[in-house]
């Protein structure tokens, strides 16, 4: 997740649609509220949890550069990619 003005947060969790809302909506105290950090710019989806454990720690331990080369590969605009979710929606990056 991103805020405007470019701070970086990395994060897991089981239910994407209910986290980003949280985020959105102010709910998640600390780092995230404290920097507005409210935009999904980029996620990446698997059912195996130690992986996804794994990966938060790897992509945490990125130099900020290297972090911001994953985002603009996948979203150059670092577009909201929940923007384009309904209530009804689908938010897994395999989506659509």
């Amino acid at each position: 997740m991103a805020s405007t003005t470019g701070t970086l947060y990395i994060g897991m969790t089981n239910d994407l649609l209910r986290r980003v809302d949280e985020h959105k909506a102010g709910r998640v105290p600390g780092f995230t509220a404290r920097y507005k950090v409210n935009k999904l710019v980029y996620c990446e989806s698997t059912d195996d949890v130690h992986a996804a454990i794994a990966r938060e720690k790897q992509l945490k331990g990125w130099v900020r550069r290297k972090k911001l080369a994953l985002v603009w590969q996948e979203n150059p605009g670092f577009r909201d990619l929940s923007l384009d979710w309904t209530e009804a929606g689908d938010p897994s990056p395999d989506a659509g």
